[in-house]
């Protein structure tokens, strides 16, 4: 059986519709149903049905599928066990990650890794949590660094592992020369009187803000639905608009503009997802080293900053 048809059926499972598993896999609705088609014929089994506009897994679908994982995993096991044997640390590694945590941790990871690999070749994609893991389980990417705000890191885990990294504590920030900037912490309620503005680029993020302060009693003024943190911070420093930020965005120093912590603490936890039977691949392996190294590090920065005045 081909193996690139076997990926086809995973992905149809998992996609549930050809359109969607086409658009997943870079291809064209038909020439998925004729994988699909190819496939059945090397079996001389029925493998999936069709319903409504969507697929299912027949029986033996399914259990092809359960093939199809442990093959997979028996192959990335057997990368891992090459890859060992060369005598350096070599080729591409493929990482995803949100921007916050690209900018604070990812960068740096991937600076140092060229210094001390330089024939290991680092490309990083920017990617939402749950678009990192589906990418991650069609093999697009080697390693995902994402967060839990939108339930990513509670998916079924059948594919990957996950460890935990670090946590990113939020701040509020303001323009400098606002009133509450002199204040050592606030809570969302704080807030409910202030035109907000939010990067609507990261969905799971102004959703998980959006939710802390309709339990805080009140929905957020917007007036700035901003294309990126860069926006965002231009606003704030203007006097126009406060916001809510990661605290991983403090690392670089911004201008004109205060960052408050909040409380009670509000934080997401991050972490690193890896297929199963990639552990041992000396490329994911120096990365993961050095992803929980600098973790370390940001993990101090954001210590002194809660001891600190807050402004940033």
């Amino acid at each position: 059986m081909d193996l690139i048809r076997l990926r086809t059926l995973r992905e149809l499972a998992r996609c549930g519709t050809m359109a969607a598993t086409a658009e997943f896999l870079h291809l064209t609705p038909s020439a998925v149903s004729q994988q699909i088609t190819q496939l059945e014929r090397e079996t001389d089994v029925a493998l999936i049905e069709r319903r409504g506009r969507g697929v299912v897994l027949t029986p033996a679908g399914s259990r092809l599928v359960a093939h199809v994982e442990r093959i997979l995993v028996i192959l990335d096991e057997a990368r891992s066990e090459l890859a060992q044997m060369r005598s350096e640390i070599a080729g591409e590694l493929r990482v995803a990650a949100f921007p916050s945590i690209a900018v604070a941790l990812v960068a740096p990871i991937v600076r140092n890794l060229r210094q001390a690999y330089p024939r290991l070749d680092v490309v990083v994609a920017d990617l939402e949590p749950q678009e990192s893991l589906s990418a991650l389980s069609a093999w697009q990417i080697d390693v995902a660094v994402i967060d839990d705000l939108a339930g990513a890191a509670k998916s079924r885990q059948e594919h990957y592992e996950l460890i935990p990294l670090t946590e990113d504590r939020l701040h509020v920030l303001l323009p400098a020369s606002h009133a509450l900037a002199s204040r050592s912490t606030l809570t969302i309620a704080d807030l409910q009187d202030e035109a907000w503005a939010l990067d609507s680029t990261n969905s799971s993020f102004g959703e998980f803000i959006g939710n802390l302060c309709r339990r805080s009693g009140f929905a957020p003024r917007i007036n700035a639905h901003c294309a990126g943190f860069e926006m965002v911070a231009a606003m704030v420093a203007s006097g126009n608009s406060i916001s809510v930020v990661s605290g991983l965005r403090l690392v670089r120093p911004l201008e004109n503009v205060t960052a408050v912590r909040l409380a009670p603490a509000i934080q997401r936890k991050i972490f690193l997802a890896y297929r199963k039977g990639e552990r041992k691949h000396p490329a994911v392996t120096v990365f993961l080293d050095e992803a929980i190294r600098t973790a370390g590090m940001l993990e101090g920065y954001q210590r002194i900053e809660l001891n600190e005045s807050g402004k940033a």
